[in-house]
C-alpha cells in the first residue's frame, strides 16, 4: 500500500470522473484519489425521478466499498444522492463528504445573495435544501437562486463539450449581480472558465472545494 492518503471517490456518472481528477492534480497532487463508479445511479435516478430506498442502499455499499480499499475518507460526485450520503456518513468510521457541501462552505463567505448554475434537474431541490439548511447553520438569511442550463448534461453525455460549456455560461447573465455563481455539479465545472470570462464575481466549483477541505481535514 501507498503511504499516500488514500481518497475513494464514488461516482454515478462517468461525466464527474475527469473534473475530480483534474482538481486533484491541481490543488492535492500528494494524495491517492481512488474511483468507483456506478454508471446507472444517475440514470436510475433520473429515470424514477426519486431516491427510492434501492438507489440508497447502492449509495451506501459503495462507501463501504470504499473503506474496504483504505480509504481515509470518502467523497461521493453525483448532487441527487443527499439523505443516502448522510447515511453513509452515519455508518462509516472516515469522514464522508457530500459533492457540494464544501462549495456551499465557500460560497457563505463570500456574501448571502447567491447563484447557483445546474444541469442536472433531478437534483436541484435537493441541492437547494442542502444550501438552506447550511445558511441556517453558518449565515441566516443567504439565499440561493438555481438556473437549469437545460440542454447542457445531455451534450456533454455525447462528447460536445462546447455546446455544454455555452450553455451553462448563459447561466451567468441569467441570474444576474450575485455574491458568488456555483456550478452545481462536478461535470460543470467544465464550464469554469467560460462563466469567469463573464463575471468578476467568484465562480465555485464542487470538486475544488471538496478537494481543498479534504486536505484541510486529513493533508
Amino acid at each position: 500500500m501507498s503511504d499516500r492518503i488514500r481518497i475513494a471517490l464514488v461516482h454515478a456518472t462517468p461525466v464527474a470522473v475527469e473534473p475530480i481528477a483534474r482538481s486533484f492534480l491541481d490543488i492535492w497532487p500528494e494524495a491517492d484519489p481512488v474511483g468507483i463508479l456506478d454508471d446507472g445511479l444517475a440514470l436510475d435516478r433520473a429515470a424514477v425521478g426519486a431516491l427510492t430506498d434501492d438507489l440508497a442502499r447502492r449509495i451506501v455499499a459503495l462507501g463501504q466499498y470504499g473503506l474496504s480499499t483504505g480509504a481515509r475518507a470518502i467523497l461521493y460526485t453525483c448532487s441527487a444522492f443527499g439523505p443516502a450520503i448522510e447515511e453513509a456518513a452515519r455508518l462509516l468510521p472516515v469522514p464522508v463528504l457530500k459533492p457540494n457541501e464544501a462549495m456551499f462552505e465557500e460560497a457563505l463567505s463570500h456574501g448571502d445573495n447567491v447563484g447557483m448554475i445546474a444541469t442536472f434537474g433531478p437534483a436541484v431541490a435537493m441541492m437547494e435544501q442542502e444550501f438552506a439548511e447550511e445558511a441556517a447553520r453558518a449565515k441566516p438569511g443567504a439565499r440561493l437562486t438555481s438556473w437549469l442550463a437545460s440542454g447542457a448534461i445531455e451534450a456533454l453525455r455525447v462528447g460536445d463539450v462546447d455546446t455544454h460549456n455555452r450553455r451553462v455560461a448563459e447561466g451567468v447573465a441569467a441570474l444576474g449581480e450575485r455574491d458568488a455563481i456555483l456550478l452545481a455539479h462536478f461535470s460543470t465545472s467544465r464550464a469554469g472558465e467560460a462563466c469567469r470570462a463573464l463575471t468578476m464575481r467568484p465562480v465555485l466549483s464542487s470538486p475544488d472545494a471538496a478537494v481543498r477541505k479534504l486536505r484541510r481535514l486529513l493533508g
